[in-house]
This record gives structure tokens, C-alpha cells and sequence, in this order.
């Protein structure tokens, strides 16, 4: 349901809207923008595209298995009713994954990075999960046993992913009739905010008519102001905890518990549920403070090092997916290791580790030794070529860093 052609080629639209929204913002004077936050959501983003070109998960092989298995007649594929059936069908579906990812721990484990995003802008769309494969494509399996082709489905599936972008914004305001039918960005900052009013509402893909049959619409109100996140705050700017904080928190409670139904309870209770035993202020759960947002103090050096990785990351992330063709299995999993382990050390950075600096410039002298003494990868890819410029403008820029802060530390201190 990922792999639609219409996502790879509305990516660079994304990036360019993204940049309309924060030069609109500046101008304004509200902008809705942060670097921590802003390279979390793209980088979790540019991550949650690995898992598609890698061919993780089982969706295709069930499609084909049921196609094959119970001989099903598909709908013609030139024909406009099957396009609009499948569309209505599959946002119909969307509704009700999304709600239940919001209701079962299990499910909610692989939906919640999209909803850790304190800031609610265009590149928060982008917070898309890297472990939805797992199980998401049962709740569409109807649609393939209706006879739905699997073309039509990809695209459906496509549009109805890109539609949900534009609604990720502050800066549009009531829409009128429009609201009663579709998801706007008003009815869908109402499903970010975790305001007691507002929690666990307006579940629609493209229509909000399914929340409204189903009783999960609620308004935004005038007099409540949406505060954005969840409830128990990731405090982290790491995409790859992002994507594992919840499942990590279950299996410590599954480890943890006395009680021995509990510990299978834990995995399909709902969100808020904990074993009795366990109902105590931790570190995992605490909430620190309702509306204060996570925002570590760091120097305007390292937001502009990170503002360069977003760059470097997001052509080589682009490289990677309009050359996949030319890319050895292998090599696609090497660049996707060293994605992740890029967007991780510039995570630390954000979040002030004292030890991320010198993490940074070791794992980035690593892969310059790699590069150019070990054949991980083919070094005539564009992408391979990429990675290398990237580990030398970090391993002149991070030296320089470090010898800054030697300096200031052995610098005689003047009376």
C-alpha cells in the first residue's frame, strides 16, 4: 500500500511545500517551524521509505496467495466504478485501522511515531512508521477478496497518502462546508492534540463523514487551544527510539509484571492500561509537563550541522529511491544502515550528548575507511558517491568542532 509510484514522485513536491509553509510562517510572523523538531519528523520520514524498498513485510505474498487461492474475479481496471469503489472502500478501511491503532497497545506500538511530533506543521506528515508492514495490510485484505486489482489498490492507496499531507498545517483556518465531508486541517489538529477534549478523534484518511457516522468527530473549539504530542512524551530526538519506545515499554512490562494473564493482556489492552503491579510514576511514563515541549539547549552550530544533514540525508535518500534499479540487494541494505545510523548521531547531537560529537566523528572515520579500503558497496553509485562527500564534510567539520572545544578548555583564563 506503500509502494505507490504517486508517493515517490509527490516526495519532492512535499519538500518544496514544506518550504513554502516555513518561508509563509516567517513572513507571518507565526512561524510553526524548529530544527530539532523539523529534522525528527524528516528524518523519521526519509527512514519509514526503507522498509518499502527493502520489500519488508508480507502484503504482497498474502494479495497473490488469496488471488490464486480462491480464484478471484477482479473488477475491470478500466473501468471508473472499480477506481471509485476501491477508493471509498479503502479510506473506509483506513478509518478503522487508524482507529484501532489508537485503541490497542500492540497496533498503537507502531502508529504512535506519527503523533510524537510536538510542533504541527507540513514536515510532521511525514512522521510515518518504519514498523506499520508488520500488520497493517489485514485490515485492507477485503478489498483484495472483493476482486479490487492489486494496481488499482497501490494507487488508491497512493492518493489517499498524499491527500493527508496538506492537512498538517496551522495555517489554514475553517473551510466551510467542507469540513462536514472531508478531513481538513482543522478536524485533523484536533486528532494530534492531546488535549483531555480533544484525545482520540477524527480518524478519516480523505473523508471525516466516517468519524461523523461512527461518533469519533470532535470540532476544534475557539476556547481550546491544541496542544500537540502524546501524553507520555517521547523526549527524544532519536528516529530509530521513536520508532521502538512503545514496544520497548511493553516488553518491560512484560518482563516486569507478577500477574501472568497480564503479560499477554499487555499486548492487545488498551493504550492506557497498565498490570496493576506496575502503577507507579517511571521514567518510561511520567508526564513531565502538559504543554512545555521538549527542547534541549544547544549551541547554533550544531542546529546549522543538523540543517546540513537534512540536506545531505534527504539527496541521498532521494538517490537511493530514483536508482534503486541500478543498487545491488546488498548495497540497498548497506545505504539503509548508514541512513539510520546518520539520523541517529544527529538526533544525539540535538538532544545535547556530551559524547555525540566524537560518536559522530568515529562512526564517520569508520565509513571513510570503509569506503575506501573494504568493498561494502559499489563505489560507482551515485548514492555511494554521496555518502562519501557527506563523511568528509562531517569529518572536517566535526575535527574542527572538537578542536574548538580543546581550545576552550586548556585557554588560560584572564584576570
Amino acid at each position: 500500500m506503500d509502494k505507490s509510484s504517486i508517493i515517490t514522485f509527490a516526495i519532492p513536491v512535499f519538500f518544496l511545500m514544506i518550504l513554502l509553509e516555513l518561508a509563509y510562517g516567517f513572513l507571518i510572523g507565526k512561524n510553526t517551524y524548529r530544527v530539532n523538531d523539523t529534522f525528527t519528523s524528516i528524518s523519521i520520514g526519509l527512514i519509514s521509505r526503507l522498509p518499502v524498498i527493502l520489500n519488508l513485510g508480507f502484503q504482497g505474498v498474502i494479495f497473490v496467495y488469496f488471488a490464486k487461492r480462491y480464484s478471484i474475479n477482479l473488477m475491470p481496471v478500466n473501468e471508473l466504478m472499480t477506481w471509485v469503489i476501491a477508493f471509498i472502500m479503502y479510506d473506509f478501511f483506513y478509518y478503522w485501522m487508524h482507529r484501532l491503532h489508537h485503541e490497542y497497545r500492540v497496533l498503537w506500538a507502531t502508529h504512535v511515531v506519527h503523533h510524537h511530533g510536538e510542533d504541527y506543521n507540513l514536515a510532521t506528515a511525514l512522521r510515518q512508521t518504519s514498523t506499520g508492514f508488520l500488520w497493517k495490510w489485514i485490515f485492507f485484505l477485503p478489498m483484495i477478496i472483493v476482486g479490487v486489482p492489486g494496481e488499482v489498490f497501490v494507487s488508491v492507496a497512493g492518493v489517499n497518502l498524499v491527500y493527508q499531507f496538506w492537512v498538517h498545517t496551522r495555517h489554514v483556518g475553517h473551510l466551510g462546508w467542507i469540513e462536514k465531508i472531508f478531513v481538513t486541517p482543522m478536524n485533523h489538529r484536533v486528532h494530534h492534540a492531546k488535549n483531555k477534549e480533544y484525545i482520540d478523534a477524527n480518524y478519516g484518511g480523505v473523508f471525516i463523514l466516517w468519524d461523523r457516522f461512527f461518533g469519533t468527530y470532535i470540532p476544534e473549539r475557539s476556547d481550546i487551544k491544541p496542544v500537540y504530542g502524546t501524553v507520555s512524551q517521547l523526549n527524544s530526538w532519536n528516529p530509530l527510539w521513536a520508532n521502538f519506545q512503545v514496544f520497548y515499554q511493553m516488553i518491560q512490562d512484560t518482563i516486569n509484571t507478577k500477574n501472568m494473564s497480564d503479560k499477554f493482556k499487555i499486548w492487545y489492552s488498551r493504550t492506557n492500561w497498565r498490570p496493576i503491579d506496575l502503577v507507579h510514576p517511571s521514567s518510561e511514563y511520567q508526564i513531565t509537563s502538559f504543554a512545555k515541549k521538549y527542547n534541549p539547549k544547544i549551541k547554533s552550530e550544531v542546529n546549522y550541522f543538523t540543517i546540513l544533514q537534512l540536506i545531505m540525508l534527504t539527496i541521498a535518500s532521494s538517490v537511493i529511491l530514483f536508482t534503486l534499479e541500478l543498487q545491488d540487494r546488498s548495497d540497498t541494505y548497506v545505504f539503509a544502515i548508514i541512513l539510520v545510523m546518520q539520523a541517529t548521531f544527529t538526533g544525539m547531537l540535538l538532544q545535547g550528548k556530551s559524547f555525540s560529537f566524537k560518536s559522530f566523528f568515529v562512526f564517520s572515520l569508520f565509513l571513510l575507511f570503509s569506503f575506501s579500503f573494504i568493498p561494502i558497496i559499489d563505489m560507482n553509485l551515485l548514492a555511494s558517491k554521496v555518502f562519501l562527500i557527506q563523511c568528509i564534510i562531517n569529518i572536517l567539520l566535526i575535527s574542527v568542532a572538537l578542536m574548538k572545544e580543546i581550545g576552550l578548555r586548556t585557554s588560560p583564563i584572564n584576570d
